[in-house]
Formats: C-alpha cells, sequence, structure tokens
C-alpha cells in the first residue's frame, strides 16, 4: 500500500498563515529552521510542524509541535500506523501509548523544544521553573497531576523558595503552560493562581538624566542616549548594527541578525524614528566602511556589560546605583513620547510590543517641579 504523509510548517508571511514544504537534507533529515517558499529555500525560525495526509477520500492535517525530530518521528509513526490500517491491522493510538508519560521524560523533551524555539534566557525561566515543580510534585505520570499539586507548588515557591509574589506568578504560568502541552487542561480555579501587585514602570526624571549625562565622556553619552532615545531593549542595542540606521530617513530598523544567530523579541522586527540630534553623533562616529556593530566590544562582539558601566556612571554622577537600570530608559522613552502626544498605537510600534495593553502601562500623570508648581498654585 502506497501511503505518503507530508510534513509541513506553518508560517506567517505578510499577516498571512501558511503551510509550506520543509526542506530536507541529503541524509533524509530536515533542517529545523529551513522552508520552501515560493519554491526558493529560505531560513524560517519559529513556526509549527505539521503533517498531513489523506485517509478515507479526506485530507486530514495534524499538528505535531515545534521540535524537528519529534515531527520527523510523528511523520514516519503516521505512515506506520496508515500502513497497519490498510493490512486490517489493529492499531494502538498515540494517545493510549503516551497515556502513562513521566513527569521527567516530558519535562527532559518539552525543554528540548523550547531550547530549539526560544531565547537562552527563556530557556533558562523555564529550566527553572520545571526543576522547582518537580521537587515539589510527588507524581510520577502526566496523568496524575490534579489542581492540589499546583496549589502546592505555589506554596513551595512562596515558602521553601522564598520567591517574590511575581516570581512566583511566572513560574506558576510557565509550569501551566507546560501541563497543557501535554493535554493537561483547566486543573486549577482562577483563586488558585499567585497574585502580585502590578508595579508602575519606573522612568527616569529630567533632572537625575542630566546629571548622569553631565557625568559621561562622549561614548557613554552617545550610547545611553541611544538606549533613550530609541527605546530599544539591551539585546537590541547589543546587537543593533551600522547597517540598521537611515541617516536619510532618520530612523533605525530592528532586524533578525543570522550571521550573528540573533532574533529580535517574539521574531518582530520594526523600525524606529530617531531624534536627529542623535543621528549626527551616529553619523560622526559611523566607520568608512559603515558595517559592524554600533556599541561592540574592543573585539568586535556583542557587549554584556552595559548596565555595569550604567551602575558605575550613576556612582560618578553621585547617583544611587541601585536606582539606575537599562529598562528605565525604554520606560522614560515611553513615558515622554506619550506624555508629548504621540498616540498608542505608535509607540506600541516603535517599543515592539505585541498587545496594545503593555504599552499602556506608561501612561501615567506627570509629575516633577512644573507639576509640583502647578499643585501649589491650585492651593495657594
Amino acid at each position: 500500500m502506497n501511503v505518503k504523509v507530508n510534513l509541513t510548517k506553518r508560517i506567517n508571511i505578510d499577516g498571512q498563515k501558511r503551510f509550506v514544504p520543509v526542506v530536507q537534507a541529503a541524509n533524509g533529515r530536515i533542517k529545523a529552521d529551513w522552508v520552501v517558499i515560493d519554491g526558493a529555500e529560505q531560513r524560517y525560525p519559529g513556526g509549527s510542524f505539521y503533517i498531513d495526509w489523506t485517509e478515507g477520500g479526506k485530507r486530514r492535517r495534524e499538528s505535531v509541535g515545534v521540535s524537528a525530530a519529534t515531527a520527523v518521528a510523528r511523520q514516519l509513526r503516521k505512515e506506520a500506523e496508515l500502513k497497519a490500517k490498510g493490512q486490517g491491522l489493529t492499531v494502538t493510538s498515540q494517545d493510549d501509548r503516551d497515556r502513562r508519560l513521566t513527569v521527567e521524560t516530558a519535562v527532559s523533551a518539552y525543554l528540548e523544544e523550547i531550547a530549539l524555539t526560544k531565547k537562552p534566557k527563556t530557556v533558562s525561566a523555564y529550566t527553572t521553573s520545571l526543576s522547582y515543580f518537580q521537587e515539589s510534585c510527588t507524581k510520577t505520570y502526566i496523568d496524575e497531576i490534579e489542581r492540589l499539586d499546583m496549589i502546592r507548588f505555589h506554596a513551595y515557591l512562596r515558602d521553601k523558595k522564598a520567591q517574590s509574589p511575581r516570581s512566583c506568578w511566572n513560574k506558576f504560568s510557565n509550569v501551566m503552560g507546560f501541563l497543557k502541552a501535554q493535554g493537561v487542561r483547566k486543573i486549577v480555579k482562577p483563586g488558585d493562581w499567585p497574585r502580585y501587585v502590578e508595579e508602575e514602570p519606573e522612568a527616569y526624571e529630567r533632572e537625575e538624566l542630566d546629571k548622569f549625562f553631565d557625568a559621561c565622556n562622549d561614548n557613554e553619552r552617545t550610547l545611553y542616549e541611544f538606549f533613550l532615545m530609541t527605546g530599544m531593549r539591551e539585546q537590541e542595542v547589543m546587537h543593533a548594527m551600522w547597517q540598521d540606521v537611515n541617516l536619510k530617513q532618520g530612523t533605525i530598523a530592528m532586524k533578525w541578525k543570522p550571521e550573528l544567530d540573533w532574533t529580535p523579541k517574539a521574531y518582530k522586527e520594526r523600525e524606529i524614528p530617531v531624534p536627529t540630534k542623535l543621528l549626527k553623533k551616529l553619523e560622526d562616529r559611523r566607520p568608512a566602511n559603515g558595517r559592524g556593530l554600533i556599541f561592540p566590544t574592543s573585539g568586535g562582539l556583542p557587549n554584556g556589560h552595559f548596565l555595569l558601566f550604567c551602575k558605575n556612571i550613576a556612582k560618578r554622577a553621585g547617583l544611587d546605583p541601585e536606582s539606575w537600570w537599562l529598562h528605565k530608559f525604554r520606560a522614560t522613552f515611553a513615558t515622554w513620547h506619550l506624555q508629548a502626544g504621540v498616540d498608542l498605537r505608535t509607540v506600541q510600534k516603535w517599543l515592539g510590543h505585541t498587545d496594545l495593553e503593555s504599552t499602556m502601562r506608561y501612561l501615567k500623570a506627570a509629575r516633577g517641579a512644573e507639576v509640583q508648581a502647578k499643585v501649589n498654585q491650585t492651593f495657594a
């Protein structure tokens, strides 16, 4: 019996979901991040694998996850099942075989998939969350896990690991995502989730920024003005390249960097308008070849010491280093733009947020000396 099970990948192209063929190497294995788009092989990180086949005259399709190895295994297994059915043999369903999946095996497989699709920081967060869950959970099999196990997990995080309320919520959420991937759903009630107080994003005051920049040398000032005036995340500044800067249009693009094996958060590319005074500084220090990283190490590699440099400058300026961190520049960028009247959707796009709610957190009342003067005048 000739049975063919196709393996495809579901990706997003120009806002449209498409199923495209995967690229198969000479040894028969598939290249995890490569697909065929309009007849050409292209690298495309992310996306999910699917298998499809014809059975009973109907075309059927099934999701097989994000791991290339798992996808191929499911493709071969489905072909074997269809051949067995064609010969009149009784086939045990995959659900029956996986019903006694152990927690240890499931965690190992899940982390392997996460490592293939997520950034190292995310992999580390899931690894820690699932390690703590295994420490708190006494169950051997996935199908044994119940609501009480998650309640115990929350208590373990709070009491044994002394995690903050927000950290408890994050780790609880990570484990719930893991369980959902194993088919374990709706085992907790809304009130079972850890609670935390959403902290208001802090922005720098103009007066303290003046002191900070006065303590900078020329290179330091350009670097932290870049943080402030682009609203970029630390990793984005680390991987910003000269070819991303468009002096004519006054913008900087945040793009995928295959040569550095780096992608923007959530694989979202974007373009950010840059103030003229920052463009002038960038133009003055741009190398003759106009290529490479904008703020590299002496060896030309991504620089991971921006936070340390920031705190050292704050100390030189007579400011509290504990109140200075990189994300606060991003919060200041968003807050100042919103207070200046830039609309929410535009700021959302510049920040690279996937949802408007994340951007709305920066919509807060103005404060500072000018506001204090107005308040004093009101109650004079």
